[in-house]
């Protein structure tokens, strides 16, 4: 807990300031010394405090993602980032480019992407442990930057949905520590990265796409477009990698902010197991978890009037559960998790 504190207090996004002649550049404390009691296990104890910096060290690696500007940190310069670390931790890397996702059918993230001169991204990340293990899926949402699309969000706070890609950080950042501590897993990290903005070629209100698993999707707001990129990548990854788990984190909602504030992220599940053990998972760690429900009958707020499905339920009516029960209809049968980040997600400045 010390060495949490350390490593994620002092934490600084300072890579754009100039140092100022009047004040000593900012170095934190470089080193701590634990002193412990005689009948403790001293090499459980590094271990365990080895660990603690490695998470930590890359918590902030993924804040600093999500803290960067989004004319320096676009779907393209995402795409890299994620290639430079699959080299660096020694797993396996595969980025789907526009043209292959529309050949497998990603109408949904694609869509999104449209208005933006930056194209679409897929990441996808692997580490492999042997044939035998489960295989757990991360995904995270990766909007470097949402304006709303042609349903144009008020101006007032836009600057900060640079933010909107913090599901992508906070999953890479996971799969750079996961790769360090090789659990009996094999693992698969996704991020579907795209820019949300107008433009003559931007998605319409209105429109209808068909995403990877072959369902139509009214596309009623345009400003709904994490739960569009996340669908087909939450689709692609059940099809393609068959995982036992999946888990994804998204910056999807601001009725969670509403709900919880900045204190707690929602948690929404398919499976009583899994989400039980992200609940203890959040209640040791301090990442604070707070269980939403996902009876079948909120599934009728999203039904399509001309299709499959819509994109928005009701105007303010159950708006994070509505956006966690438009993602399970892409899981199918698999266990899975979804984390809105939308309020916690503040704590990364």
């Amino acid at each position: 807990a010390v060495l949490d504190g350390l490593v994620l207090g002092q934490y600084r996004f300072d890579r754009f300031r100039a140092e100022k002649a009047d004040e000593p550049p900012w170095h934190g404390i470089q080193e701590a010394t634990i002193v412990a009691a005689g009948d403790v296990d001293l090499s459980q104890c590094i271990t365990r405090c080895e660990r603690a910096v490695l998470a930590c060290e890359n918590a902030n690696w993924a804040r600093d993602l999500a803290n960067a500007p989004p004319n320096d940190l676009t779907p393209t310069r995402f795409a890299e980032i994620g290639k430079e670390l699959a080299e660096q931790v020694g797993c396996s890397y595969e980025c789907l480019d526009a043209a292959k996702m529309a050949k497998l059918g990603m109408n949904a993230l694609l869509g999104v992407a449209r208005g933006s001169t930056e194209p679409a991204r897929l990441l996808i990340l692997r580490q492999h442990y042997s044939n035998d293990s489960p295989t757990v899926a991360l995904i995270g949402k990766g909007v470097t930057f949402d304006t709303g699309g042609i349903s144009l969000k008020p101006p007032e706070d836009m600057h900060e949905m640079k933010f909107d890609m913090a599901g992508a950080a906070a999953v890479l950042g996971a799969m750079k520590t996961l790769c360090a501590l090789k659990p009996r897993v094999n693992l698969v990290c996704v991020a579907p990265v795209v820019e949300n903005v107008p433009s003559a070629t931007a998605q319409k209100p209105g429109e209808i796409v068909r995403a990877y698993n072959g369902k139509t999707i009214e596309v009623n707001n345009t400003d709904a477009e994490g739960r569009l990129i996340l669908a087909d990548a939450l689709a692609y990854t059940v099809d393609k990698y068959k995982p036992s788990h999946i888990v994804d984190l998204a910056t999807l909602t601001g009725s969670c902010i509403i709900a919880l504030g900045h204190l707690a992220a929602a948690l929404l599940a398919n499976d009583e197991g899994l989400a039980s053990s992200l609940e203890e998972a959040g209640a040791a760690t301090g990442e604070r978890v707070w269980r939403f429900p996902l009876w079948r009958d909120y599934a009728k707020l999203i039904e399509g009037a001309h299709a499959d499905l819509c994109n928005v339920g009701p105007p303010k009516e159950a708006g994070t559960i509505v956006g966690a029960c438009f993602l399970k209809e892409f899981v199918g049968d698999t266990p899975w998790a979804h984390l809105d980040i939308a309020g916690t997600v503040h704590g990364v400045k």
